[in-house]
């Protein structure tokens, strides 16, 4: 290419360079989970909103596919040695993606549950404070690890050995690390007291089954550690040890051992209790965890530290008259306002960027939180927005961020703020990609593209992709239900009595009196932080006969499917074992009737180092998980791999009469049917299940729960316009049958289906926690003297 060729491309136009015609990303031939060769064309620097039923695909196309692609490709960039400690992805099933740009994650998964994890902590302006205060605290006690309560202070002396100009000189040297930890309770703010009751049965011995806790069972490595270490006998009851045995059950310092031929480390049985589960926030673990630790832990705040997990030494330092513990402890607003007030030119520019952070708090709508809040106890919407915090202040362009519904959690009133958040990351030149359910955030799309027709197999294909206007006018579900409005109930229920709460002040709560009706629905509401979920976890959840559904995770492996987390494999195994008179474990992929080339999996994994794992379906059992020999027993006239493979409405029938009736398993099934799920495969890997399928798998097991009052905290999280349909038909069934129903809900649809509203406020924080109103959801739009009410008159039209 000559001189003068270059000059002359150098001076062409700028909107005819070739570099600006990559203004798309191509997406052909994706396939990924239940993906139907979808092709699509997304615009760059713009604001595409993915929407569709919950099962339809949006994940699997924006996370699965292009997120995904994204993410693996800059993992490539690495050398071999630093990918080998990255996690390997495999390439996504597509043909072509073209024009890919740096993708940023921003999903609704829970931040770290380790109870050392706090907001502070997560989004660096604890870390802006610890510098902080070891420039300008007085007194001046150190470098910023003295005010870090992950930090412990040590110190040591010692000789140490120097070569020297050929020589060895011994000299003595010594250390010291001043940290800010709390030396009582470790930096945890807590300290507790195990109930060794709840631990062990003291008349048995270890082989008998003594140990009590959760996952400790005798054939268990848990319990063989014990057995096996030679320094306790297995058959003695626990009350007939020695002072020794006991100590060394107990309370051994960690030592090496053999167990057979494998090299383990012993110690005893509270270290051992301590460090598995009280390392995790108590809100952050499965339910059955949750029952032992309340049950065997007694916690009580640190009198030590007062709960500040911090050293009297990194308390004393103090600026302005505060020190570093009561400046997190402050509502963040209030936190931005201190720091504004901060007149200190030395340390102006710390200054400025811990401003705009948490100022950035206030504009995401999350100012009620403190420093000092563990991440554990945030919502899945809280940690969303949480993550958001250290992008909003970003330099970089023309990167992709994706977004997993950013409006999960949020009041009507909250979500303008979200959607200009959103608005503002697309105007610094960046493409942003939101699957979103929510008409208030769909609205502000430069481009929609909509999945369908239906949910899982049913789905999968591209509906409909243009404007918002198109999206309205066009015949798919969405745009049907896009300007759905619910009305007022015409004819309200009667309560049948009253949940009486006096005197409420769990967290920001002052004081609330309030009488919450029975034998009706009841929907409490209020912007986010306004104290609802304070108000009915605290004072009504753990009664007696009240069964509450929250926003927890399901947790599960590719191994876990629906019909093993609703209970439903139990009663279909023990069906299959009468009917052939066998063991019902040989009807388990996780058991003896696992296919033994892929023990159980369906498929094959290959390891090949740094590079991602490849996985195969199993030649041997074809993916169908079970031995040879075990599809050979049948039930009305179905193997169990092709009973595993039956939609839920197909099972339903399937056990409803016939050879097949079984009364148990079609129970549980009409439940999944009543949730909206009949569509999903009964051996469907719970990995690949929507946010929103969760939700409603877990709504329909836990209603299985024998209870009166049921709380459902958030339940149209994840479901698109026309499921929530649904989901009130699912609440009236339930306050039907006699139920009281509760429900901690933002969606307008939901208030205006209710047979009573509780709504707190009027704002977040300090601000709220007191009641504004209490009545029909009539009487709440006619009287509009919330925000509530306001946005409420504003959506049934009022």
């Amino acid at each position: 290419m000559t001189t003068d060729t270059l000059i002359a491309m150098s001076e062409t136009p700028m909107h005819t360079r070739a570099a600006d015609s990559h203004d798309v990303i191509r997406v052909r031939g994706a396939r990924e989970h239940n993906l139907r060769d979808v092709d699509v064309d997304l615009p760059k620097r713009r604001l595409t909103v993915f929407t569709g039923v919950s099962g339809s695909g949006k994940s699997s196309l924006v996370f699965g596919t292009i997120a995904a692609e994204s993410q693996r490709m800059i993992n490539e960039t690495y050398s071999a040695f630093v990918q080998g400690f990255m996690p390997s992805q495999a390439r996504p099933d597509v043909d072509v993606l073209e024009g890919l740009t740096t993708a940023i994650i921003v999903d609704q998964e829970r931040m770290g549950a380790n109870s050392r994890s706090t907001v502070g902590t997560a989004t660096d302006a604890n870390t802006m404070l610890r510098i902080l205060f070891s420039r300008i605290g007085d007194p001046s006690i150190g470098s910023p690890q003295a005010f870090s309560f992950n930090v412990a202070s040590i110190s040591g002396a010692g000789a140490v050995t120097i070569e020297r100009g050929g020589q060895s000189t011994k000299e003595r040297r010594s250390f010291s690390i001043t940290g800010g930890m709390c030396p009582r309770c470790e930096g945890m703010g807590t300290v507790n007291d195990i109930d060794r009751s709840q631990l062990y049965d003291a008349t048995k011995s270890l082989n008998q089954g003594a140990l009590t806790i959760p996952g400790y069972t005798p054939d268990g490595w848990g319990v063989r550690i014990f057995t096996g270490s030679g320094f306790l006998d297995a058959d003695k009851p626990i009350q007939d040890y020695t002072e020794r045995e006991l100590h060394d059950f107990l309370h051994k310092e960690p030592v090496k051992v053999k167990v057979g031929d494998i090299n383990m480390t012993y110690e005893g049985l509270i270290p051992k209790v301590q460090k598995s589960f009280l390392s995790k926030d108590r809100e952050a673990m499965q339910p059955h965890i949750r029952a032992f630790v309340d049950r065997a832990v007694t916690f009580t705040t640190c009198p030590a530290c007062e709960g500040t997990r911090l050293s009297e030494g990194a308390r004393s330092s103090r600026i302005a008259g505060r020190n570093i513990a009561e400046l997190c402890a402050m509502q963040i607003s209030d936190l931005a306002a201190w720091t504004r007030a901060l007149d200190e030119p030395s340390v102006r520019p710390l200054l400025t960027v811990l401003q705009e952070t948490l100022d950035s708090f206030v504009a995401i709508g999350l100012g009620y939180l403190s420093l000092d809040r563990t991440t554990g106890t945030l919502s899945g919407g809280e940690a969303q927005r949480t993550k958001m915090i250290r992008h909003l202040g970003s330099s970089l362009t023309d990167v992709t961020y994706v977004f997993d519904e950013p409006t999960v959690g949020l009041h009507p009133h909250d979500i303008q703020r979200m959607n200009e958040l959103l608005l503002r990351l697309r105007d610094k030149g960046n493409t942003v990609l939101v699957v979103e359910h929510k008409p208030e955030t769909i609205t502000i799309a430069d481009h929609v593209v909509d999945l369908g027709p239906g949910a899982g197999t049913g789905g999968g294909q591209v509906t409909f992709q243009g404007s918002v206007d198109g999206l309205r006018a066009s015949d798919t579900l969405t745009g049907r239900h896009f300007d759905d409005r619910a009305a007022l109930k015409p004819a309200l229920r009667r309560p049948t009595g009253v949940i009486e709460i006096r005197g409420a002040d769990r967290h920001n709560l002052q004081g609330v009196d309030v009488d919450v009706p029975l034998g009706v629905l009841v929907v409490v509401t209020g912007v986010a932080g306004s104290g609802k979920s304070s108000l009915i976890h605290g004072s009504v959840a753990g009664r007696p006969g009240v069964v509450t559904v929250d926003q927890s995770p399901i947790r599960g492996s590719r191994r876990s499917n629906p019909a093993t987390y609703t209970g439903l494999l139990e009663p279909i195994r023990k069906a299959f074992a009468k009917a052939n008179g066998v063991k019902p474990a040989l009807f388990s992929s996780n058991s003896a009737g696992a296919c033994p080339n892929c023990n159980g999996a369906g498929v094959v994994f290959t390891d090949l180092g740094v590079m991602a794992s490849v996985s195969t379906v199993c030649e041997v059992c074809e993916g169908r998980r079970f031995d040879a020999s075990v599809l050979e027993y049948q039930l009305g006239e179905r193997d169990i791999s092709e009973v595993l493979a039956m939609s839920v409405t197909e099972a339903e029938a399937f056990f409803a009469d016939g050879p097949a009736r079984t009364p148990a398993a079609h129970l549980i099934l009409a439940r999944l049917v009543d949730v909206g799920l009949g569509y999903v495969s009964l051996g469907q890997p719970l990995t690949t299940l929507s946010g929103g399928e969760r939700q409603r798998l877990k709504l329909a097991t836990q209603m299985a729960d024998s209870g009166d009052v049921y709380i459902l905290d958030e339940p149209t999280t994840g479901l698109h316009l026309a499921d929530v349909e649904n989901l009130l038909g699912l609440l009236d069934r339930l306050v039907d049958s006699g139920k009281s129903v509760i429900v901690i809900e933002h969606h307008q649809a939901v208030m205006a289906h209710a047979d009573w509203i509780v709504d707190l406020g009027p704002g977040a924080g300090h601000d709220g926690g007191r009641l504004v109103f209490t009545g029909t959801p009539a009487a709440l739009v006619a009287d509009r003297s919330t925000l509530t009410g306001e946005h409420l008159a504003r959506y049934i039209g009022s």
